[in-house]
């Protein structure tokens, strides 16, 4: 093989692989603007090119888990972890679809093992958070979810559901607090707004009467 036929040999070789590694990026550009069905038709694509792409599974199953269908993202998931156990993605994806269905048990493993494998994730430790203190393991679940938040403190999503759990406890000061902080991030959060009205209720209940 001579030089010249070399060079264009390896180059021609590496083109399918750049193509999809370009496609990935724009998936993922396009789900980051919401766009999830435009995503998806990419990502079939590739599929249809490479059966076993580990990152187009785990981008299917994300994009499907916004799109509300659930079985398929759990398909795309669990596809994902059968090629790769560590794929941290695809084990959040199966402890988030469990914890929806309230299966805190298998949904606690799920999350825990994501965690393991991407620590310091907020999104992982919000979700576990949530499912360990539904399960049953209050202090756990607080902890982690105050650290979900102290890795992003601008999530509202973080913000409520620690508020939520602050409820329970009847701590009703702190969980206002978080709800008032999850409005000014995000004035249209309807979630913060019920929430808000709720505790403020409940503090006025609260409140001994003489």
């Amino acid at each position: 093989m001579t030089g010249v036929f070399r060079r264009f040999w390896v180059m021609d070789s590496q083109q399918p692989e750049q193509g999809i590694l370009e496609r990935l990026e724009q998936a993922e550009q396009l789900k980051i603007q919401g766009q999830h069905w435009d995503a998806l038709v990419l990502l079939e694509q590739i599929l249809l090119e490479d059966p076993d792409n580990i990152s187009a599974l785990e981008e299917i199953a994300d994009n499907e888990l916004s799109l509300g269908r659930f079985r398929r993202a759990e398909a795309a998931a669990k596809r994902a972890i059968a090629l790769d156990d560590q794929s941290y993605t695809g084990h959040y994806i199966i402890g988030f679809l469990h914890s929806r269905s309230s299966d805190w048990s298998t949904a606690i493993v799920s999350l825990r093992r994501a965690n393991a494998l991407k620590p310091n994730n907020s999104e992982i430790l919000r979700c576990l958070g949530w499912a360990l203190f539904c399960g049953g393991k209050r202090t756990q679940g607080l902890v982690t979810l105050e650290r979900a938040l102290n890795l992003d403190s601008n999530s509202a999503l973080t913000l409520c559901d620690l508020g939520a759990l602050y409820v329970q406890l009847q701590h009703f000061s702190k969980a206002k607090t978080l709800f008032l902080r999850a409005l000014d991030l995000d004035p249209r959060n309807e979630r913060a707004r019920e929430c808000l009205c709720t505790v403020e209720r409940l503090m006025k209940l609260a409140v001994p009467r003489r």
